[in-house]
């Protein structure tokens, strides 16, 4: 019962990682409202119910500006509250990101529409009802991208490491009103996204990567939602501003060994 009484927005529920933290919320007590473009998010909250549990989707482009007014007016309606946001939404377009030099604008825009300014929409428009209640929580989600070096992902890169910057100066900006802002650094997690964008790479050898992993292992989606589920909980009281990695240590691992 870790999450008794919150109430918790969670952006890309529909499947992977939000799912996970969706599943996982919802065990830990929280009412947790579901937001993805995909239907699929339906489905994940009428299983959580069907468990004795709190949940319900709505349908939200985290793109588009007045699809994220609506998602909260839904829920200032439907629950009178806000407690965690967690902004987990992003995407990972492999064949179409690459080197800056041969990346589209078309490409540009559409990454950083929905990984870059679906956060800062959520943000915008989740803080004023975070506000409202004590020991808020905002989560955002970075990768390995954002704190390393990565080739051939430059418009993914960007978005990633703009939200690490973001998520310290949200820290320094809401602190005073009681809501806290720390950033998830996922790696190697074993999701529907990260086996597309191997698939696609015919350079990608699975088996050298694990080798060359510090744990020889991918990572779950319900290990990234259990950090998930720390930062959202009171038990992270005094934590914010920080970046928190859930990678396997592939962010610290030289690889040129």
């Amino acid at each position: 019962m870790r999450l008794q009484g919150k109430v918790a927005l969670i952006t890309g529920g529909a499947q992977g990682i939000g799912r996970a933290a969706a599943e996982l919320f919802a065990e830990e007590d929280a009412t947790v409202v579901i937001a993805d473009i995909s239907e699929e998010g339906e489905e994940v909250a009428r299983d959580i119910s069907q468990k004795g549990k709190r949940a319900f989707f709505i349908r939200a482009d985290i793109s588009k500006e007045k699809e994220i007014i609506a998602l909260f007016n839904q829920i200032a309606k439907i629950c009178n509250a806000l407690h965690i946001l967690y902004a987990n939404a992003g995407i990972f377009l492999e064949k179409e990101d690459g080197p800056i030099d041969r990346v589209s604008l078309t490409t540009w825009e559409k990454i950083v529409s929905i990984n870059l300014t679906g956060t800062f929409l959520c943000c915008k428009y989740g803080i004023p009802l975070l506000m409202k209640g004590l020991n808020g929580s905002i989560i955002t989600t970075s990768s390995s991208a954002g704190v390393i070096g990565v080739p051939g992902c430059a418009a993914y890169t960007a978005t990633k490491g703009a939200i690490i910057s973001l998520t310290r100066s949200m820290a320094i900006e809401y602190g005073k009103y009681g809501v806290r802002v720390n950033c998830i650094v996922p790696c190697a997690i074993e999701t529907s996204m990260n086996k597309n964008s191997a698939s696609d790479n015919p350079a990608f050898d699975e088996a050298k990567f694990l080798a060359h992993t510090p744990l020889r292992r991918y990572g779950s989606p319900k290990e990234v939602a259990q950090m998930a589920l720390f930062l959202a909980s009171d038990e992270s009281g005094y934590s914010t501003g920080g970046i928190f990695t859930v990678d396997g240590a592939n962010t610290i691992k030289n690889w040129s060994y």
